[in-house]
């Protein structure tokens, strides 16, 4: 049971200090500080007749997605030639939102939770795209890319975003305004002509899915022919979440590449340089991909640039790729941990949960997030 009450009441003031010290461009943000234009955006939201039309669920969400819209402007706000910028403030305050959520307010270690969560952090991540969709050079494959998530969380789609999108452009004061919401409209027309406004584009197969997605020349409307031989699961989360254990239960006749196992075979500790460990690992996997042998490839993974190139190197050698994401409540993910022997440092812990983005549906063909 998620205590709304409670994360809507107590989450911006974790914040408030850093956001009231955060200064934006008038040009923009002739309100001010970007604590006056949370509440701003805040009280937009509600006004909104689409948001009206919500159920209260996806209200829950949305509220709480316009409250940390913007809390990745504390720490990446320079001044540069007299300008206040914010580069990347968005997928830095998507982070330090499933941050908060999961470790203050527990969402996390159930699915519903877990879907709850990433639809706001998916929300905060990309609440910056739409006004640019319509001139973006990549904007139609973007915004598909955003609406495959919905495989993994129902609670997330483009016009959820648009609606957030509206709310952050009403709740500020600029020159432009009119015309930023204009664009929003036309993002809007553009997802709705693709099919995928509200969900998914329904592909005719997770071949094509993957290979559209990843931005190959093809048609999204064609039933392209599967040139893969087997596949490759690629395990990601934080220590101590049970990957091990869900491998034994779901798949032991598959060979698994355990990059901890590599650490303790040739004696090598976490907290060194880990490239000799990573060669070792991909070099196995290498000899199982030339034999076309399906494989587990065991390690964190818990970040977008991780999984990217173990990917690419699998699907050279043609295999299709499932990514399996596991996630567990915090105090059990610490308690497993501690009983490992080779235990994390919490402190490393932390700082991976920090930096972790939970696998995305565009990532490979198949993406699954389970909860142990």
């Amino acid at each position: 049971m998620i205590d709304w009450k409670n994360i809507e009441s107590t989450a911006l003031d974790r914040f408030a200090e850093g956001l009231c010290q955060t200064q934006q461009s008038p040009m923009y943000h002739a309100e001010g500080n970007v604590y006056v234009h949370t509440r701003m955006v805040v009280e937009a939201l509600k006004s909104l007749p689409e948001y009206q039309e919500l159920n209260e669920l996806q209200q829950h969400i949305l509220y709480v997605a316009a409250l940390l819209h913007d809390i990745g402007k504390i720490p990446t706000t320079v001044l540069e030639s007299g300008i206040w910028q914010s580069p990347h403030h968005a997928p830095t305050g998507s982070r330090m939102a499933r941050e908060l959520l999961w470790k203050e307010y527990g969402l996390c270690g159930q699915k519903e939770l877990m879907e709850v969560r990433e639809a706001i952090c998916l929300l905060i991540r990309h609440h910056s795209f739409p006004p640019v969709a319509i001139d973006h050079q990549d904007g139609r494959l973007r915004l598909h890319r955003m609406a495959a998530d919905s495989l993994l969380t129902p609670y997330f789609s483009i016009k959820m975003l648009c609606i957030l999108c509206k709310a952050d452009m009403l709740g500020r004061e600029c020159t432009d305004q009119r015309e930023l919401l204009e664009k929003i409209a036309l993002c809007e027309e553009l997802a709705k002509e693709e099919g995928c406004y509200e969900a998914c584009y329904p592909f005719l197969s997770p071949h094509t899915r993957r290979a559209f997605l990843s931005g190959r020349d093809v048609w999204k409307e064609q039933d392209l022919f599967d040139d893969t031989w087997g596949e490759v699961i690629l395990m990601s989360g934080l220590p101590g979440t049970g990957k091990d254990f869900w491998i034994r239960h779901h798949l032991p006749q598959l060979p698994m590449i355990s990059l901890d196992e590599i650490r303790r075979t040739h004696k090598i500790s976490p907290t060194e340089e880990q490239g000799k460990v990573a060669n070792i690992g991909r070099d196995q996997a290498k000899e199982y991909l030339r034999k076309h042998q399906p494989f587990v490839w065991n390690a964190t993974d818990f970040t977008t640039q991780m999984r990217e190139s173990l990917i690419s190197l699998f699907e050279t050698y043609h295999a299709h790729v499932r990514i399996v994401y596991l996630e567990t409540a915090w105090p059990s993910l610490l308690e497993r941990n501690r009983s490992r022997e080779d235990a994390v440092p919490q402190a490393v812990i932390e700082k991976m949960l920090g930096k972790l983005v939970v696998p995305q549906a565009h990532e490979s063909r198949v993406v699954e997030w389970w909860c142990e």
